[in-house]
């Protein structure tokens, strides 16, 4: 059975006389693009989990940082500095309705964030479908609005062994987290989609295998060199012969939809090693973008460098809020 699709604010009695368990279902319904995604991993004094809705209502997704193989650390578990994975499960489970709840009638999902930079599955040799069934079951019981895979073992990429890691892993998740009830989004570095350099095929062999399982991709179009990615054309028409045919619409003429492609960048220079773009500059290519035909959206690490008035400014030019 479909279930239908919101990807704006939630009047709050649009589910009346549905179940309960209906009202579950569709609140968790995968958002349409465009995608404006937040990423959460740092401390914030005064805060446990997910911020008011003020500060990131015109965000649609919030991603709790990080879930890890041994569990949920960081803004999905508050041991590490008391930042938001762990601190998730620390709320009581009315204390987490709650919230999601207020989430769910601004229009924005929450979902959980895997791997980061901490986890290396593929080269420590961590089995592709057990974890895809603990990390699910992780997200069921903890009721968030899907994941995402920020799978970032780079040896396994140049090796060659990611692709089939991550088309295992995928293709578990989906058969407990369904399509069109739970998000599973992915997010590989922008040169991970080259059809040239990669001996296993990077991001275009694994979005061949399970793109249909996936529903978009928030592409990391930072920390890959001081000059890559930093223009609107290096961004979206033309990239370097560093890491070629990565750009934005190069990505797309490799076969991957244009409405699956966020364009991920870091909320200040500190964010991030290269690949910042003053919020002008970007709020300029997502102009451009847009009058391309892409709708994908934007992506942004991290809150709370980035929060209502980053979203508004990047989006002025071409959704405006």
């Amino acid at each position: 059975m479909a279930v239908p699709v919101f990807s704006g604010p939630v009047n709050g009695t649009a589910f009346a006389g549905l179940s309960r368990n209906a009202r579950s279902i569709l609140e968790r319904a995968t958002p349409g693009a465009p995608h404006w995604v937040v990423y959460a991993d740092a401390y914030t004094p005064g805060v446990t989990g997910p911020p008011a809705v003020s500060e990131v209502k015109d965000f649609n997704v919030f991603a709790l940082s990080f879930l890890l193989i041994e569990g949920a650390w960081d803004k999905a578990n508050y041991l590490a500095l008391y930042t938001p994975a762990y601190e998730w499960t620390t709320l009581t489970s009315s204390e987490r309705s709650a919230v999601k709840s207020e989430y769910a009638a601004a229009g924005i999902s929450l979902i959980v964030s895997a791997f980061g930079s901490t986890d290396v599955p593929t080269t420590t040799g961590a089995d592709p479908v057990a974890t895809a069934n603990t990390m699910a079951a992780w997200v069921i019981e903890y009721d968030l609005d899907g994941i995402d895979i920020d799978y970032e073992d780079f040896d396994a990429m140049d090796s060659g062994t990611a692709e089939a890691w991550l088309t295992s892993f995928t293709t578990q998740l989906r058969v407990n987290l369904p399509l069109g009830s739970y998000i599973i989004s992915h997010a590989p570095v922008a040169p991970w989609f080259t059809p040239t350099y990669y001996p296993g095929g990077g991001y275009l062999k694994v979005h061949a295998n399970v793109g249909s399982l996936i529903d978009w991709y928030n592409v990391q179009f930072y920390n890959q060199g001081s000059t890559e990615y930093t223009t609107c054309s290096g961004l979206l028409t033309t990239s370097s012969s560093t890491w070629p045919q990565t750009a934005l619409f190069q990505i797309a003429n490799s076969g991957v939809p244009l409405a699956k492609l966020v364009i991920g960048k870091p909320a200040t220079a500190s964010d991030a090693s290269s690949g910042y773009m003053n919020i002008s500059t970007l709020a300029t290519c997502l102009q451009t973008a847009k009058d391309q035909g892409w709708n994908g959206g934007a992506m942004v690490w991290e809150y709370p460098d980035a929060g209502e008035s980053w979203i508004a400014a990047v989006r002025s030019l071409s959704w405006p809020v």
